[in-house]
């Protein structure tokens, strides 16, 4: 693959980013005032955690997202800090904060979600023309993550087409907003498990029956190629060729916050640089693996993901 940064390349698109505060408490315990500590503050949100990853593997991608609030303010600053180029969307509401809290005394996690800020009428038309007029135009649009109040499946389908002629388009949602960008038609889709079973609406108990429901949307001549990421299973990539088994290299597991963004960081990572899919699914599934060996809502590192690369067949 190219090692050369790809620039304008890759553009994400985070339209519920989050500030994700992560501490750590010794017991939970109801009803009673913890004391908690090692408190970090991260960048959070789909897109937002793609660009991240993206950006320490050695690639320049932008990230669009919604910038509301004093949150708002703070998010930009910790992008910056990490070096990702944003383009914040400005909306009138603040960004939402998750709390991730890891109770040491049985290695637990608890993560808590709050909704996000509602987008107005106007502010949905202005992330559509924000994405109908990138300049230049990317190569991989990256849509990942959920959505926030006020935006609907038809909406997001809205911003799929509105994505430049000649961008691949690569989602990483849930339920109806993932099923209605199907509808539409997208380069890759990255569901877990859980998630295709939702789309499919059956359960899926083995290897055969997971390529057949990702098989039947390719099919369906909407999807290009379906990566279905299994935790420690590692990955299936299921295109029209085939379907690849992918393992997960063995790693100390100490969170498994953030490991699919990194996936889909490290997957769009390998493309620009002219990888091929199943360099791509290998790379994003040693990303993965990077990202499970760290603490909190921390993301992969480059060195972990190249030499876990090697690993992953």
């Amino acid at each position: 693959m190219n090692e050369q940064p790809a620039g304008e390349r890759v553009v994400t698109a985070t339209l519920n980013p989050t500030i994700d505060k992560a501490f750590s408490v010794e017991h939970v315990i109801a009803e009673r005032k913890l004391d908690c500590d090692d408190v970090r503050l991260y960048p959070g949100g789909g897109g937002v955690n793609v660009a991240r990853a993206a950006t320490r593997l050695g690639i320049e991608p932008v990230a669009l997202w919604s910038c509301g609030g004093h949150t708002g303010t703070s998010l930009r600053g910790l992008l910056d800090r990490e070096g990702v180029r944003s383009r914040p969307i400005p909306v009138g509401q603040s960004v939402r904060e998750n709390l991730i809290v890891h109770e040491r005394a049985c290695q637990r996690h608890f993560r808590f979600g709050l909704p996000g800020p509602h987008l107005s009428e106007q502010e949905l038309d202005l992330w559509l023309e924000t994405v109908r007029s990138l300049d230049p135009p990317p190569d991989y649009l990256v849509l990942s993550g959920s959505l926030p109040p006020g935006a609907s499946a038809p909406w997001f389908a809205e911003v799929v087409r509105a994505a430049p002629p000649g961008a691949r388009v690569i989602v990483d949602t849930k339920r109806d907003a993932l099923l209605a960008a199907i509808e539409v038609g997208v380069f890759l889709i990255k569901p877990n498990l859980h998630e295709l079973e939702e789309l499919t609406g059956a359960e899926l108990p083995d290897r055969r029956s997971i390529e057949g429901a990702a098989r039947s949307l390719i099919d369906r001549g909407r999807v290009r190629f379906v990566l279905v990421s299994l935790g420690r299973g590692g990955a299936l990539l299921v295109t029209e060729e085939g379907c690849h088994s992918l393992g997960a290299p063995p790693v100390p597991l100490k969170s498994k916050v953030g490991a699919g963004d990194s996936m889909v960081g490290g997957v769009v990572t390998a493309l620009a640089r002219g990888g091929s899919i199943l360099e791509a699914a290998r790379f994003g599934v040693a990303a993965g693996a990077a990202a499970v060996m760290r603490e909190g809502t921390e993301i992969c590192r480059r060195e972990d993901t190249e030499r876990l690369y090697q690993e992953v067949h």
